[in-house]
């Protein structure tokens, strides 16, 4: 599978990901995965709907998985500025 990274906010975005699910936040990703998980727990599903349950799981965590990799990536560039910004400060 490939990635991109969007250059707007630092996350990467899985090729194939639907234009839905890029357009989702994270706390609406991770709620409607709470649901499925539930769903997928509490049984009484055909096998069917299940597979359909599991893979939208599997959507919804990698829309998680962006989110919170992107936001690694900004906690990281601005710890990353305030090191550089403090070490001019030391030396000045």
């Amino acid at each position: 599978m490939t990635s991109n990274v969007s250059e707007a906010d630092g996350t990467t975005e899985a090729a194939g990901a639907s234009e839905a699910d890029r357009a989702l936040g994270y706390e609406q990703a991770r709620d409607e995965l709470i649901e499925v998980v539930r769903r997928l727990e509490a049984g009484g599903t055909t096998l069917e709907e299940s597979l359909a349950l599991w893979e939208r799981g599997e959507e919804l965590a990698k829309v998680c998985r962006r989110w919170l990799d992107g936001a690694r990536a900004r906690l990281d560039a601005a710890l990353a500025e305030d090191e550089e910004q403090g070490g001019e400060d030391k030396r000045g």
